[in-house]
């Protein structure tokens, strides 16, 4: 049986790239991490403020699976809990092959609805060279892979803390998949 749990919790109060991971983080519903510049119902990235300040915040938590770090380290990248943005590293949960609109419940009460991809960005490289195209890959068809994990909505507030157990809830009907957001 895969064991699914959240491996470590991060957050930043200001728009720094890396998050220093912390004992718990508290999400919002609606709203995302309590303290973290991200948090918010409509959007707080710096480059989609400045197209359109109104937009809705889908990307209120950021969500990567620690297998990556682990690869990453594997490929000698200098990566922690935290490193690339996360807020929350996960152990044993395929976050890429989710559906939009899966539900992810962490610990004993909150839930985050999984609504795209991370699409990385040049910071990654400005934190370590070469580390953006290591996130990046190719599928047998030539379609791009964002590695960077996936993005959400908090729907359900709560404490979310390392070791805290991971439930998945996939959505009704067909399948649609992940999209860049």
């Amino acid at each position: 049986m895969n064991v699914m749990n959240v491996a470590a919790v991060a957050r930043a109060t200001t728009h720094t790239f890396t998050k220093p991971p912390t004992d718990s983080i508290t999400l919002l519903a609606g709203l995302g991490v309590e303290g973290d510049a991200h948090c918010g119902t409509t959007v707080k990235h710096r480059s989609r403020v400045r197209r359109d300040p109104t937009q809705p915040n889908l990307r209120q938590v950021h969500l990567v699976h620690h297998e990556l770090l682990d690869e990453l380290q594997a490929r000698g990248f200098r990566v922690v809990p935290g490193s690339i943005g996360e807020n929350v590293s996960t152990r044993g949960v395929d976050l890429l092959a989710l559906p939009t609109g899966a539900v992810l419940r962490l610990g004993e009460s909150a839930s985050v609805r999984i609504t795209g991809l991370r699409n990385p960005c040049l910071q990654l490289d400005h934190f370590q060279k070469g580390l953006m195209k290591a996130v990046l890959d190719r599928a047998p068809d030539g379609s791009l892979i964002r590695k960077a994990g996936v993005m959400g909505v908090v729907l359900t507030g709560g404490v979310v803390r390392p070791g805290d157990p991971i439930e998945v809830e996939l959505p009704d009907g067909e399948h649609r998949p992940l999209e860049k957001v």
